[in-house]
């Protein structure tokens, strides 16, 4: 089946598109064609002169629609959870799994494995290989030390379910780090307590990205720059960050986009109620806390740290869409996410002048906000 987008402007990624229709067939994007050269037989959805841009991209969200994974790692809650998810326009995500028991670890590993929905791309382990001195809201005796043999046979339990891992460098040797980026595993810096050269170190030996920067790790100090100080240095390492005003002051976006231009992107890392296990948060009207009042996760969608960053931390519009969109998808080397070109997957969104949501397309199915 082919279907038609017409009466609106289209952010690619890489550029602007006016006067043009965007053509899909099935569940991929054709390509753009003149309005007067249209297929007849295609079905029409008038955008009703809205932007239409990549479906949003979030590499950290541990629940959602009233589910929190690590508490329920099953397929019903991870079903409630996607359809959440993907309301507020995010068509692909890594579910965040922080430090936890064996027992959920193994349920998560088989749900996700399990599951075909094309929007959940796999586990965010965050942890369990972190300090305990940046542990933030993590549980503290369920922190490890890594080591080849429990990592390896961690690897063989998640059977490629695994996309992201945070660890603390400073906790990981080079041998570590290679036993995930040989499972193709895209390794974080994060709730760590690493000085500048440990972190440093880490990047060389493999690490590509750091977790929800300036959050959980060592702060810049003009004798040790810490963890924020390497990767602001690094000319390839990249950077997670929370744009909700709360977890990051937003004037801190602003100085770390400066710096780091396209290494930066943002995610969620939103959390959802919860009353057992591990991890128990209480909604606040801005945030989640622990039952202490330790912050523990953010009360975000990606479209919203995308506005925020606009009219707040006074990144470009484009650009702000790219650090949801095209920079986490290309982090995780997520082919056809993130970007609107030919042959890559149908999963957009549309929005209006103020970046409020007015449609999703996923898989080439569209549904209009009413």
């Amino acid at each position: 089946m082919r279907t038609l987008l017409h009466n609106a402007r289209f952010f690619t990624g890489t550029e602007l598109v006016e006067d043009k229709v965007l053509l899909i067939n099935g569940d991929r994007i054709e390509w753009f064609a003149d309005p007067v050269a249209a297929p007849a037989d295609a079905d029409r959805t008038d955008c009703q002169g809205g932007l239409v841009i990549p479906g949003l991209i979030d590499l950290q969200i541990a629940g959602g629609g009233g589910y929190l994974f690590s508490s329920n790692p099953d397929p019903e809650a991870l079903a409630g959870i996607t359809e959440s998810i993907i309301s507020t326009g995010t068509t692909g995500f890594l579910l965040a799994l922080p430090t936890n028991t064996e027992e959920v670890y193994h349920a998560a590993f088989r749900t996700v494995s399990e599951c075909r929905h094309s929007a959940v791309m796999g586990l965010h382990m965050e942890g369990p290989f972190i300090s305990h001195a940046r542990r933030g809201a993590h549980a503290p005796e369920l922190i490890r030390k890594p080591a080849a043999d429990n990592l390896a046979a961690l690897l063989a339990q998640a059977a490629g379910t695994i996309k992201m891992m945070t660890v603390a460098p400073e906790e990981c040797s080079p041998e570590v780090i290679r036993l995930l980026t040989d499972q193709g595993i895209t390794v974080a810096a994060g709730h760590s307590n690493a000085t500048f050269r440990q972190a440093s170190a880490g990047f060389e030996a493999g690490i590509e990205t750091v977790t929800h920067l300036f959050n959980a790790m060592t702060p810049m100090h003009h004798r040790d720059p810490g963890l924020p100080g390497a990767v602001f240095l690094s000319d390839r390492a990249c950077a997670s960050i929370i744009a909700d005003g709360i977890h990051v002051d937003y004037s801190m976006v602003a100085i770390a986009k400066k710096i780091m231009k396209e290494r930066l992107f943002l995610v969620s890392d939103a959390v959802e109620v919860n009353e057992r296990g591990a991890y128990r948060h209480v909604r606040q009207d801005d945030r989640f806390t622990l039952p202490d009042g330790t912050l523990s996760g953010a009360k975000l969608s990606m479209l919203d740290a995308v506005r925020n960053s606009i009219n707040y931390a006074g990144i470009e519009k484009f650009e702000a869409i790219r650090m949801a969109t095209l920079y986490p998808a290309r982090l995780v080397k997520a082919a056809g996410r993130g970007i609107i070109a030919p042959g890559a997957r149908a999963d957009l969104v549309i929005v209006d002048s103020e970046m409020r949501l007015k449609g999703i397309c996923l898989n080439g199915i569209i549904r209009l906000k009413q």
